[in-house]
């Protein structure tokens, strides 16, 4: 059963819920909890003027008391002063995240008054919706059900008994962007043998039925009848064909936002192979794909009135007779001759043909997101990506983005100084620079096939995943980028 939230106008003293979490600042019971407490037989109380629980942020402290709800779990928000929406999205995580657990079908949570900081109602709910779907979600579809198995946690309650309306349209907001997420992560999940490039044109095109949205497959034919080189040159060792999605949403007339994702099903490294250590990773390669089909999520679902049209080139990148070798010279969409000096660096060509077909909707801006180099995880580490672009505003107008969404880009920058890196003694450009800055560089040559729009680029290879659970993620795909570009794109409505 999936998962579901939703806002519940009641008192928390008076709800009968197998687990009732609260979010509280750091200090003494809050005022407003005065009645709960009272109905717990003080057990808040006690556990606060014990010093087993002080609410900084991440604490966690469960309570069986006698009453109404069968447990009450407290989630430390840290500070008064430093209570932000990303603390509030944090702690509710971390509730659905225990909640699961602890194996209750369902559970509340409420925030009272003394945790809301300077946030307003509307944002409150959005970024409590969009906690909750992060630390709900798991995927055990391949799993056999343990004899123990704890029922699945199917509905979170956000309780609210003063002036809620604000609180619901934040919360309509949040739960898409949330399905979003969910969307994005549970294609990332998938092993390659499963999810290829059919299989993501076959979500793609699921995606537009159900919300009513225009979409356009090639195949492999149609791709070479498009003169996509790059994209081919990458596909030709694999016997799995390629597919490039082009998914509409037209919610204005305005020009509209591209979004591109890139979508390497499995990421070899081909001929420049890569080592066989955490090479099981390579799944997550088509992150950038995922994120941008988990954003149309929440477009199909809020309906806001702008128009974004994402571009997917998928394919695998593989090792084999008929696969492109270093030294060989392809022909991209653009026109552009590229000379491959590494097939691993395989992420960049796809999206360059991407960014040459994205000139048929002279969009007022182009985004392209990507798990594109290890370099970037060495600069930047796995708690920020790195944005560059050849717009400063829109460079910033993501950033912004990213500060609200709690999926934070760094700018890095694009000087011309950098250009000689890909420059080719036989072709137009060649496709790696080297090991010196190489975020940078495969930025620069995803800038010489952009063409008349403003363009950025994300790149993600350091957060689309972890390889470990902390106190409000769980361990495996991020759905990264979904949260980001939703907050982009919304806040361009017409």
């Amino acid at each position: 059963m999936p998962f579901e939230t939703a806002v519940v106008q009641a008192q928390p003293a008076n709800y009968e819920t197998p687990l009732l979490a609260l979010a509280l600042p750091r200090g003494a019971l809050p005022a407003s909890l005065g009645g709960l407490d009272k109905q717990t037989g003080g057990a808040i109380g006690r556990v606060l003027s014990s010093g087993d629980f002080s609410g900084k942020r991440d604490e966690t402290a469960v309570i069986y008391p006698s009453g109404p709800a069968s447990r009450v779990l407290l989630i430390g928000l840290g500070k008064p002063e430093e209570i932000d929406r990303t603390a509030i999205r944090r702690a509710a995580a971390i509730s659905a995240k225990r909640a699961r657990s602890l194996g209750v079908p369902r559970a509340a949570i409420y925030l009272p008054p003394e945790g809301r900081g300077k946030v307003n109602p509307a944002t409150i709910g959005q970024a409590i919706a969009e906690g909750l779907n992060q630390g709900a979600w798991q995927y055990n579809d391949m799993k056999k059900p343990p004899e123990d198995q704890k029922p699945p946690l199917e509905r979170m309650e956000l309780l609210a008994h003063d002036g809620p309306a604000e609180l619901i349209q934040g919360h309509k907001t949040g739960e898409a962007i949330g399905a979003g997420q969910t969307f994005a992560r549970s294609i990332q999940v998938l092993p390659g043998n499963l999810c290829t490039p059919s299989y993501v044109a076959e979500r793609a095109r699921e995606l537009a039925r159900r919300h009513g949205f225009e979409i356009t497959v090639l195949d492999k034919a149609a791709i070479i009848k498009e003169k996509m080189g790059a994209l081919m040159s990458v596909a030709q060792g694999s016997a799995e064909e390629p597919r490039f999605i082009a998914i509409e949403y037209k919610g204005s007339d305005a020009a509209p936002v591209v979004l591109i994702g890139k979508g390497v099903t499995f990421d070899t490294g081909g001929i420049s192979i890569k080592p066989a250590q955490n090479m099981e990773d390579m799944k997550y390669d088509m992150s950038g794909a995922a994120a941008v089909l988990g954003t149309f999520e929440m477009l199909g679902r809020l309906k806001p009135k702008v128009h974004v049209v994402g571009l997917i080139p998928s394919t695998e990148n593989m090792p084999s007779g008929t696969a492109v070798k270093p030294g060989d010279v392809v022909t991209s969409h653009l026109g552009k001759t590229i000379e491959i000096i590494n097939t691993d660096a395989e992420g960049r060509l796809i999206l360059a043909d991407a960014l040459s077909y994205a000139r048929r909707y002279d969009p007022a801006a182009v985004v392209d997101i990507a798990t594109l180099t290890g370099a970037i995880v060495v600069a930047l580490g796995h708690t920020a990506s790195g944005v560059m672009g050849s717009d400063e505003k829109l460079v910033e107008e993501l950033r912004g983005a990213g500060e609200r969404a709690d999926e934070r880009v760094w700018p890095l920058p694009l000087w011309d100084d950098y250009r000689d890196l890909m420059k080719s003694d036989i072709a137009d450009v060649k496709n790696s620079g080297g090991r010196p800055a190489g975020s940078i560089s495969a930025g620069w040559f995803l800038r010489e096939f952009v063409d008349g729009f403003p363009w950025a680029h994300l790149d993600i290879a350091g957060t689309a995943y972890t390889d470990r659970d902390d106190a409000g993620r769980v361990k495996g795909p991020t759905g990264v980028g979904v949260r980001l570009f939703s907050e982009f794109v919304l806040g361009r409505t017409a």
